[in-house]
């Protein structure tokens, strides 16, 4: 293996990963000042200019809290959790294509950790794994308020991984690809998977919020009945992770929604852009692109955590198992009837 491709590498694994901690980190404040303007009020606006230091604020008063590990918990997992799902959140990145290739000093440089042909596939796994984290923690803590949340949230995923992946096969039917890379570059230009399946981008949408935990699925970490739920005993840094996954999984998943359905680093008259700019800077205007995308759906998580009130939870079960589910076999079928019917003409 050359030495400047693993160079490359590592350059591109340290780019996405200060950029993922970098949004996620605003993020923080972006909800902030949106709940504020929401509820007609100023929000964080004291540290720094317009409160722009308030998310260093936030972790460095997470770190240097004390760490409270309660003596009856198991202490290992007790740490394991929230460890395990501040790293599985990172992880889901390394199949986004984050643009076109791009030549540098010769070379033509993939802006792709990896492109592995089941990269669908791969999300799907890493998504999966982050419920553990969860389940560990809230297990661990020996609160029954703590164990209610992760049995919440163990449920809740599995519950709409399965609607979220029904969605995906009529996407695969569509594409014949599991590479986002390929997706990515199938939607040219401006023709955008939205438009071949509307229905499969709403069941993926609504699940991703409950992926997330996000409003109105946030009863794994429900105040009004559990506390804070599966993170009721932490504390300190270790809470601060559990909330920094939250925001890169949203993060992740607005990124993963934006390649599949929105075209990715692709947009209208991308080509003429390419000539103008050049074969360097053309493609880090589609990153750019691909990153106001995902600003957009990060943007809808939290509009609509602050309009929309929680389900019940039999609500939540109703929702996957007899709406979801149902209209992602749907979409399915009507795909596939398509499909057959342009073949034949």
């Amino acid at each position: 293996m050359e030495l400047a491709f693993i160079i490359e590498k590592f350059a591109l694994i340290l780019v996405i990963f200060v950029i993922s901690l970098t949004i996620a980190a605003y993020s923080t404040l972006a909800e902030r000042k949106i709940a504020g303007f929401l509820q007609d009020r100023v929000g964080p606006n004291r540290a720094g200019p317009g409160g722009m230091f308030q998310p260093l604020a936030d972790g460095l008063k997470m770190f240097f809290k004390e760490e409270i590990i309660p003596t009856e918990s198991s202490t290992a997992l007790f740490i394991l959790g929230p460890s395990l799902a501040l790293f599985t959140s990172f992880l889901g990145s390394a199949v986004i294509p984050w643009g076109q290739d791009v030549e540098i000093a010769g070379r033509m440089v993939s802006l792709q950790i990896t492109d592995i042909n089941v990269g669908m596939l791969y999300i799907f796994g890493v998504v999966s794994l982050g419920v553990y984290g969860i389940m560990i923690g809230g297990w661990a803590s020996n609160n029954k308020f703590s164990l209610m949340g992760a049995v919440r949230a163990a449920s809740q995923n599995i519950s709409y991984e399965i609607p979220m992946g029904l969605s995906i096969i009529a996407l695969l039917m569509s594409t014949n690809t599991l590479s986002m890379k390929e997706i990515a570059e199938q939607q040219h230009g401006i023709n955008w998977n939205i438009f071949y399946q509307p229905l499969g981008f709403l069941i993926f949408l609504v699940c991703s919020f409950a992926e997330t935990n996000r409003t109105p699925f946030d009863l794994p970490e429900c105040e009004t009945e559990l506390v804070g739920g599966y993170h009721t005993e932490y504390s300190g840094f270790k809470m601060g992770a559990y909330m920094f996954a939250e925001y890169l999984n949203m993060f992740l998943a607005s990124a993963v929604m934006s390649t599949l359905y929105f075209g990715g680093y692709n947009y209208p008259g991308m080509d003429w852009v390419n000539e103008m700019a050049g074969s360097v800077i053309g493609p880090f205007i589609g990153m750019g692109v691909l990153i106001l995308k995902i600003f957009a759906f990060i943007f809808l998580f939290m509009w609509v955590r602050w309009t929309v009130p929680r389900f019940r939870y039999d609500q939540l079960m109703n929702l996957g198992w007899k709406i979801l589910i149902p209209l992602a076999i749907a979409n399915i079928v009507i795909t596939g009837i398509v499909i057959t019917i342009f073949e034949k003409l």
